[in-house]
C-alpha cells in the first residue's frame, strides 16, 4: 500500500469563514492566512483558480513553472500539484469551489469538462488576458467580474447568482482560450480526446498501451493515434506515457517514499525499470529530479 503522498486539501481548511461549497477572496490577505508549508507542492480536492493583477515570481502546475504577470489566470481542477514563489505580496483574486458547486446547479456531472483550462493538462490551465488602450478589454471585464463576486460574497450572498456569475467568467476566459488555440470548440474529434484521457486517468496505471484504450473506445488503434497526432501533436502512446511520468513525478515529492517503493505503485516490473524510463522521458533521474525540486 503505498504511503501519503503529497498533501491534499479541503476547501474548509483554505477558506474564509463565510465559505461552504465556495470562496472568493482578494489574493493578498489569502496567502497571509495560511500557513508557509502552501509554497510547497499540494494538491486540492476542490476547483481553484487565480487571476494576477500584479506581482512577480513563478507558480508551477504539475512542475510546469509559470511567471507571475498581471492579466494572468490560471485554472486548476481537482488532483494537480502546484507551488508558489512569490517575489514580494502578488495582489489578486483567488476562487476555490467545490466539485458540485456547479454542477448540480446545472444538472450536468460533465458541463465543466468542456473547458478547456480544466482539461488536467498543466500547458492549459493558465490564460493571459488582453488589455486595450480604451480600457475596455476583456482584462478589465474579467476584473469587473470578480470584484462583483468579491463584494457579493463579503454581503454574505453565495447562492445561485454568485453561480451564475462564475459560470459568466468560465465563459469570457474560455472564449480568450479558443481563441488562442484558434476554433478549439469540443467536436467529436474532441470529444473522443476527453474520453481517452478520463480512461488513462482511470486505468494508467494498468493500462499502458494504445491499442487497450482504443479497445475501450471502441474505434481502431490507427484512428486514435491519428485523432492525438492532430489535436495534441503527439502520438497516443506518449499521451499515456505523460500521464505515467506525471504520478512519477507527483509520486517523488513525497520524500518519505523511495524509488523501489514508486515503481511498485506504478505497476513497473522492478526500480532498474522504472529509473530507466524516468530517466529517458523526465531528462533526468529520479534523485536529480527530487534534487531539482528540493525535495527530501
Amino acid at each position: 500500500m503505498a504511503k501519503d503522498k503529497i498533501p491534499l486539501y479541503e476547501l474548509a481548511k483554505l477558506a474564509a469563514p463565510l465559505a461552504g461549497e465556495f470562496m472568493i477572496e482578494s489574493f493578498g490577505p489569502y496567502l497571509e492566512r495560511q500557513s508557509p508549508h502552501l509554497h510547497h507542492a499540494h494538491r486540492h480536492v476542490f476547483y481553484h483558480l487565480v487571476c494576477f493583477t500584479g506581482g512577480s515570481g513563478h507558480h508551477s502546475i504539475d512542475f510546469l513553472r509559470f511567471p507571475v504577470e498581471a492579466g494572468q489566470i490560471y485554472f486548476m481542477p481537482p488532483g494537480q500539484v502546484h507551488s508558489w514563489s512569490f517575489e514580494g505580496r502578488p495582489e489578486g483574486y483567488v476562487i476555490n469551489f467545490s466539485t458540485d458547486y456547479l454542477r448540480a446547479f446545472l444538472g450536468d456531472s460533465s458541463y465543466l469538462d468542456r473547458f478547456t483550462f480544466f482539461s488536467g493538462r498543466a500547458e492549459d490551465s493558465v490564460v493571459r488576458l488582453a488589455v486595450r488602450e480604451a480600457g475596455s478589454g476583456v482584462r478589465e471585464q474579467v476584473y469587473g467580474l470578480l470584484q462583483q463576486m468579491l463584494e457579493q460574497f463579503a454581503a454574505g450572498d453565495g447562492g445561485d447568482l454568485m453561480r451564475v456569475r462564475l459560470l459568466e467568467l468560465l465563459l469570457v476566459v474560455q472564449g480568450v482560450a479558443s481563441a488562442g488555440h484558434g476554433a478549439h470548440a469540443i467536436g467529436q474529434k474532441q470529444q473522443v480526446l476527453v474520453h481517452f484521457r478520463q480512461l488513462i486517468e482511470q486505468q494508467y496505471k494498468e493500462l499502458r498501451l494504445p491499442v487497450e484504450y482504443a479497445r475501450l473506445l471502441h474505434i481502431t488503434p490507427n484512428h486514435l493515434n491519428a485523432l492525438c497526432q492532430e489535436l495534441v501533436g503527439r502520438p497516443a502512446g506518449a499521451v499515456i506515457r505523460d500521464r505515467v511520468l506525471l504520478e512519477a513525478k507527483r509520486l517523488l515529492t513525497n520524500a518519505d517514499m523511495t524509488a523501489a517503493e514508486i515503481a511498485y505503485e506504478l505497476n513497473f516490473q522492478d526500480n532498474s525499470y522504472f529509473s530507466r524510463f524516468f530517466k529517458k522521458y523526465a531528462g533526468v533521474t529520479p534523485e536529480g529530479f527530487r534534487k531539482e525540486w528540493r525535495i527530501g
